[in-house]
């Protein structure tokens, strides 16, 4: 399928005004991308976890104008009206105008929420611009009914990643990739796909307990670090290898293998940390906090033999992965011995889910 697939022929209905509101998750990637081309292509192709509590909220109200020719929006999120939201929408009006005609017709009222901490390392740009890609898909679908769900669920995820890369992953569930790999078939550098692949019972219900080092903004945005992988020394080695950890894995999801899943998700982590680190300028998003979480969990690893495993996001925040059938245990080697690094003692438990809900 090629981008041109995506530009819609004359729409069959008109419909003058109304609202939709969708919940769309965030994810955490196992495998990462780290660095993209023109038009939001990803450089390697990743693969992620869909999350089930860490979700935005998100209602499109639009309204017929008499003179159409621009775009014409207001963004309020958590209730209050947001201007240094609206260049981000308007840039991503802009990059979806060709596939979305409609947008200059209509005046929109966005109101978005999150359930968790706004530019923290947790993908709330994931969850934010893929809950506003479902809602266009709603207006587009009043317009053409013939949309089936999976052309629904490929143009919203299609859409979704001009807006954001990950949030191309927030569509659907459990496992979702994005980008091109020569051993999973469909997938696609356009759009993600769920995992086609099978998938042991040990990672049914895989919980994610999201550690709150840093709940404040990013010194530095993961679009400023996409760019900054331009010219990076070891970029071509770190997509060489995210490609072959991708082909490791796939092995594993089916065995269930929970010693080979951790040492190519860890390594995964500290492979992108490692990218930002070296960089020009380099940065470090991780906080000591972080690291000392990092070395809580190798230890009681190799205490208890429970097979928890750490992640990371673009930022100081650690995700701890473990099966659900350890949770009582995982929980309270939280309780007492990580809280003590995180802010304000916070974190969030979540686990896998099954993707975006319509929910009006």
């Amino acid at each position: 399928m090629t981008q041109m697939e995506f530009i819609p022929s004359e729409y069959t209905t008109n419909i003058e005004s109304g609202e939709f509101t969708w919940q769309s998750p965030s994810n955490i990637a196992l495998i990462k991308y780290w660095g993209k081309l023109e038009n939001q292509i990803p450089a390697n192709p990743s693969i992620s976890f869909t999350l089930d509590h860490c979700k935005s909220t998100t209602t499109l109200k639009f309204k017929k104008k008499e003179n159409p020719g621009n775009f014409d929006f207001d963004f309020f999120f958590e209730g209050k009206e947001k201007e240094d939201f609206k260049p981000k929408i308007r840039k991503f009006f802009e990059r979806i105008e060709a596939y979305c005609p409609y947008l200059k017709d209509y005046y929109f009222e966005i109101h978005s929420e999150n359930s968790f901490p706004h530019s923290s390392g947790i993908a709330s740009s994931a969850s934010g611009m893929s809950a506003l890609a479902l809602c266009l898909m709603q207006l587009e679908k009043e317009l053409n009914p013939k949309i089936d769900k999976e052309q629904f669920n490929r143009k919203a995820s299609f859409l979704a990643r001009l807006g954001s890369g990950s949030a191309s992953r927030s569509i659907a569930g459990e496992l979702v990739v994005w980008g091109k790999h020569e051993y999973i078939e469909s997938s696609s550098d356009l759009y993600a796909i769920e995992y086609p692949h099978q998938v042991h019972k040990n990672f049914k219900n895989y919980q994610d307990t999201i550690l709150l080092v840093d709940k404040g903004e990013k010194q530095v945005s993961s679009t400023i670090g996409h760019d900054l992988m331009h010219g990076h020394p070891f970029a071509e080695k770190r997509f060489e290898q995210a490609n072959e950890n991708l082909k490791k894995l796939i092995p594993v999801l089916k065995s269930g293998d929970l010693s080979a899943f951790i040492k190519i998700v860890e390594r995964e982590a500290l492979s992108l940390h490692a990218m930002m680190m070296s960089s020009q300028p380099y940065f470090i998003l991780m906080k000591p906090n972080t690291l000392e979480i990092i070395n809580k969990i190798w230890e009681f690893r190799e205490a208890t033999k429970i097979p928890a495993c750490f992640t990371l996001d673009a930022g100081a925040n650690v995700h701890l992965l473990y099966p659900d059938k350890h949770k009582d245990e995982v929980l309270e080697f939280i309780k007492n011995e990580l809280v003590v690094y995180c802010q304000n003692a916070h974190y969030i438990c979540d686990q896998v889910g099954d993707g975006a809900k319509k929910l009006s």
